[in-house]
């Protein structure tokens, strides 16, 4: 739950998470997964099917008697690989920050992750500490006067070990407005509170900020959009509580651009909705925040003048700012708000420590993607936050991606001291990584607006595109972090998840890494560069550097050749599909039987695409790399136009699920009737290991 804050400098604040200062720690080597989400993937009933299996899981993972899994999130690659987020009770009682990571294939778990590493959570249930007394303790805590006080027994994972504690949950309304649901853990020995955290943070139509557009309604013209889960905006009129008013009108044609008329606020609300859904859905596979086909609500004119917005766990509210005049309803908020929700469905970053930082960094990322994706010529994309709101009076943004200092208070660079600061602040780095890693550093003039940025040790380096920072970071939010994860595990996940997107040796990863580097945060196990991690083994296909011509390859005629046109990786022959400039498929294919006895199975190539589409939105011409088994063809990649890079990537996947069978490896490419885009393929290989 997150929301905007209004204090001296304000800063749209992020998720909560239930507590601080945990860590995540990697166990063992990240396999190769498909850069893609399952296509037509059912993440609800994942999560059931997994939820099934939680005690077959629990025994596999050797969990001590007494703890039980709940399955929270699923994510599942086009290759098989599962990546399961689980929280964990144990004898009953909930276990805070608990929450652990399993990568599997079918019933092979190849990876766990806990969160701090902490595996054992087993302490012992009688407290010492009475409830009335931890009751007291939490009210005292709270610096607003409570409607509401109540607390119940957890097991409360710390850095170094788990405590028997109450959670005590103390609601009310702050002085400016702002509900409050905070969340006070008392050990329940010594009665020292451990951790506090507040679920609520400080964090066609005439739109007031993006011009008029379109948005989705019902028929009978209400601000509700069935086509995006039921998305629907209502009308607080002023209050703190309640639902509000769903918004209707007779013709369909909503607000007229100004504060005074309240149906504007409305359509703001309600566009931004509509493009993060579009965002996340079109981009990253995601079918809404809850990656479960359901839309959330969004509320507007909340309170009287209140300068602040917030996600409370299922719905977006927004303040109408200073005067009234001002509603806090802009893209990029909508887009961070929204994103919170994405954050607390995925990685529950707590927002406390490193992780809150990562939380509240998470939320302009995605917002600033948002923003930039939604290519409205009324409210461009850019590297400020808040711009449009004027949140600060004086027609500056909230926060600056390229020099995050110059709202003087964030920072720029990673230090050990960076978790204790306000997670408004401690974002700072991971939104100068964003900017660095997909930007690079030095002068550059974007949408009108011109940025300077600079790396923290000194170095230079050209950026990857924010397209693609924007899918590692989404990787690494949904399989890599967990509750309590720290600006050196973000570090460890983002690398290896450009590994397994854009392959070991790519440019992508190696941007991603420099900028970790430039924001000063200390180089893990995870690096770029070197060879993949495939079985050992022979390489089951044949001629597969095409050094042979067509030899063992079938498909269309003139597709391996040693033309000096294109560049070979090694040697002389490739595999060049496409680069037609007109409406053409071409594939090539070999059949190649994988061991029954085969332990992993590996699939990987090098590609190198150049395009002469200029645009840096739509996909013109793809090629798709797919395993035909019988009569089932599954796509493990799709890239296009969109992928241009003139220098060869190695892509791997796992194929494992194939084994004892034999099957078709085929490259697919597909033209539309203009402007060519080709797609190299070289050096291939398909390793099983026993």
């Amino acid at each position: 739950m997150k929301r905007l804050t209004s204090a001296g400098a304000v800063a749209i604040v992020a998720a909560a998470g239930l507590a601080a200062g945990f860590t995540g720690t990697t166990a063992g080597a990240a396999a190769r997964t498909a850069p893609l989400p399952a296509s037509g993937f059912d993440q609800p009933a994942a999560v059931q099917a997994e939820q099934a299996l939680t005690a077959r899981t629990a025994a596999a993972l050797g969990l001590a008697g007494g703890e039980q899994l709940k399955v929270r999130d699923v994510v599942k690659d086009a290759d098989g690989t599962e990546f399961v987020r689980y929280d964990r009770t144990y004898n009953g009682l909930k276990v805070v920050g608990g929450d652990l990571i399993v990568k599997r294939n079918g019933e092979s778990i190849g990876q766990v992750k806990y969160n701090y590493g902490a595996k054992a959570v087993g302490v012992a249930t009688k407290p010492t500490l009475s409830q009335s007394a931890a009751l007291a303790k939490g009210a005292q805590a709270a610096k607003f006067k409570a409607t509401g006080n109540k607390g119940t027994l957890v097991v409360f994972v710390t850095p170094s070990k788990p405590v028997l504690a109450y959670e005590v949950v103390t609601t009310g309304v702050k002085a400016d407005q702002t509900p409050s649901v905070l969340h006070s853990f008392i050990d329940a020995k010594s009665g020292a509170v451990l951790a506090q955290d507040d679920e609520i943070k400080t964090g066609t139509g005439n739109s007031m900020y993006s011009g008029q557009v379109s948005i989705g309604t019902s028929g009978s013209y209400s601000l509700t959009d069935p086509s995006r889960g039921g998305n629907y905006t209502t009308d607080l009129n002023g209050s703190t509580s309640g639902n509000g008013t769903t918004f209707t009108d007779p013709d369909d044609t909503w607000g007229d651009g100004t504060a005074s008329n309240r149906q504007t606020a409305g359509v703001d609300a309600h566009y931004g909705a509509q493009l993060t859904w579009d965002y996340y859905k079109n981009v990253h596979g995601r079918n809404g925040i809850f990656n479960n086909g359901q839309g959330a609500r969004s509320r507007v004119h909340y309170g009287n003048a209140y300068v602040n917005a917030f996600w409370d766990g299922s719905q977006m509210t927004y303040g109408d700012g200073s005067g009234n005049t001002h509603p806090l309803t802009s893209i990029d908020v909508a887009g961070h708000e929204m994103s919170h929700g994405v954050t607390e469905a995925t990685a529950n970053l707590n927002y406390s420590g490193d992780a809150g930082g990562l939380n509240e960094s998470t939320s302009d990322i995605f917002g600033t993607l948002v923003e930039f994706n939604a290519n409205n010529s009324s409210d461009v994309g850019d590297y400020l936050i808040g711009e449009k709101i004027n949140i600060n009076g004086n027609g500056t943004p909230l926060r600056y991606m390229d020099k995050p200092s110059k709202d003087g208070a964030s920072k720029d660079c990673w230090t050990t001291s960076t978790g204790g600061l306000d997670p408004h602040y401690s974002s700072g780095p991971l939104n100068h990584w964003f900017y660095l890693a997909s930007e690079g550093t030095g002068t550059k003039t974007i949408n009108g607006v011109t940025y300077t940025s600079t790396s923290c040790t000194g170095s230079t380096f050209s950026g990857v595109t924010r397209d693609v920072v924007g899918k590692v970071w989404y990787r690494t939010l949904s399989t890599k972090l967990s509750s309590g994860s720290t600006y050196k595990d973000a570090r460890e996940g983002a690398i290896t998840s450009a590994k397994e997107l854009y392959g070991n040796d790519s440019a992508e990863c190696k941007g991603i890494q420099a900028a970790f580097d430039a924001i000063t945060v200390p180089a893990g196990a995870a690096a770029c560069g070197g060879t993949t991690e495939p079985p050992t083994g022979d390489n089951l296909l044949q001629n597969p550097g095409f050094e042979s011509g067509s030899a063992s390859w079938t498909g269309t005629s003139g597709v391996i050749t040693n033309s000096t046109s294109k560049p070979a990786r090694t040697g002389s022959y490739k595999a060049w599909l496409q680069g037609n400039g007109r409406t053409t498929t071409e594939n090539i294919g070999q059949s190649v039987a994988i061991p029954a006895t085969a332990t992993a199975a590996s699939l990987s190539f090098w590609i190198r695409i150049d395009t002469a589409e200029t645009t840096t939105s739509t996909v013109y011409d793809t090629l798709k790399v797919q395993i035909v088994d019988g009569s089932t063809t599954t796509t493990l990649a799709t890239y296009s136009n969109l992928n241009k890079n003139t220098t060869y990537t190695q892509k791997t996947f796992n194929v494992a699920a194939y084994k004892g069978k034999t099957v078709t490896v085929k490259f697919v490419g597909a033209e539309d009737s203009s402007l060519q885009t080709s797609f190299v393929v070289d050096d291939t290989s398909l390793v099983a290991g026993s």
